[in-house]
């Protein structure tokens, strides 16, 4: 199993101090973070993309160009890339590029995205929300498969034979598609034989089971091999010597992110007994020390039927450096090590 760090590259104010770090120290420290993730063996960081006030990742691959020149093993991977609302060719074009310069490290998480900021500022329209991603989806996936391109659409100029550069080193390139919980998603990303990767960020994760069934499924239907149709799990997650400790220093960012998310979604505000519930036995997050969050890991993929990546949302607001750093270290070296042996399996770096 692989086991990872995503980052939205938060640079939200500390709710306990109200103080904000400024864009060039927030970016410094998370390239540390992805430093320290390769040092101690992680697997894969990956890197969202947003167009809003509170997260810097609005260029996803030049942070990842620049972690690729430190580090040595770890995958390079968007999470997500708002496929709908960018150009499949500048993609594979910019992912190519990073894979080159990683020698052969950079994947593609692709989605619809959970915002919509990035339509209006494209010139695009909600409307189109899916419409858009299924057909930059297949443009994507031509380029992949051949460098001269053939292709007509609705919402971009058809490609007439044009080559696409440059090709990467990874022959293919990795492309998931990353989804939340909209049935059509699943079968989507199983009819092509897509990896997936769900974003489980509350309730039970047991209760995404279903979509994942209905995901294989219709991958087998499509005559794709089991191999090829792998589950991945993002997570809102956090470590810390206790799990006591854990959640104190998590819970005031989480409780302010969430909040305000949910005050443009309708949610209502999130809570400390709502958290607590969240972080038990069979909730969503993984929070807490290295044993307790080890075993949620391989109850997550006991239930879900076997997975093959997690990864673990860290940054949702801001936290002390030393904290993530800490929790980054007792991720790679303790958690990682507990989950490989218990399903018999090694690290899986490239």
């Amino acid at each position: 199993m692989q086991i990872g760090i995503d980052s939205f590259a938060a640079a939200i104010s500390d709710p306990a101090t109200g103080l904000t770090l400024s864009p060039v120290e927030r970016m410094h420290h998370l390239l540390e973070e992805i430093e320290l993730a390769d040092r101690v063996g992680l697997d894969v960081f990956g890197i969202g993309e947003h167009h809003r006030a509170e997260f810097l990742d609005s260029a996803p691959v030049v942070i990842l160009s620049a972690a690729a020149t430190r580090t040595e093993n770890i995958r390079l991977t968007s999470a997500v890339t708002v496929l709908s609302a960018s150009d499949p060719v500048r993609v594979f074009q910019e992912f190519a590029t990073l894979d080159l310069i990683s020698r052969g490290r950079a994947e593609i998480v692709a989605g619809r995205g959970s915002f919509v900021e990035s339509y209006p500022i494209f010139g695009l329209r909600l409307e189109d929300y899916d419409s858009l991603f299924a057909e930059k989806l297949e443009l994507l996936l031509k380029i992949r498969a051949s460098t001269q391109v053939q292709w007509s659409g609705k919402h971009r100029a058809a490609l007439t034979g044009q080559a696409i550069y440059p090709r990467p080193l990874q022959d293919p390139l990795p492309i998931w598609v990353g989804v939340g919980g909209t049935p059509e998603s699943f079968v989507r990303a199983g009819m092509l034989g897509l990896p997936l990767m769900v974003a489980i960020i509350g309730g039970e994760p047991r209760r995404f089971r279903p979509l994942i069934d209905l995901y294989r499924e219709a991958g087998r239907r499509a005559g794709h091999s089991p191999e090829q149709l792998t589950v991945g799990l993002h997570s809102v997650g956090f470590l810390a010597e206790t799990a006591d400790e854990a959640a104190e220093i998590f819970f005031p960012g989480y409780a302010h992110t969430f909040t305000e998310i949910g005050k443009e979604r309708g949610w209502p505000p999130a809570t400390r007994a709502q958290f607590d519930a969240l972080r038990g036995p069979t909730g969503a997050l993984l929070i807490g020390d290295a044993e307790t969050v080890a075993k949620k890991i391989l109850y997550v993929h006991e239930v879900l039927g076997g997975i093959s990546r997690v990864t673990f949302q860290m940054g949702v607001s801001t936290l002390p450096h030393p904290k993530m750093l800490h929790a980054i270290e007792i991720l790679g070296t303790q958690v990682a090590p507990i989950v490989r042996s218990e399903l018999g399996v090694a690290s899986v770096r490239a």
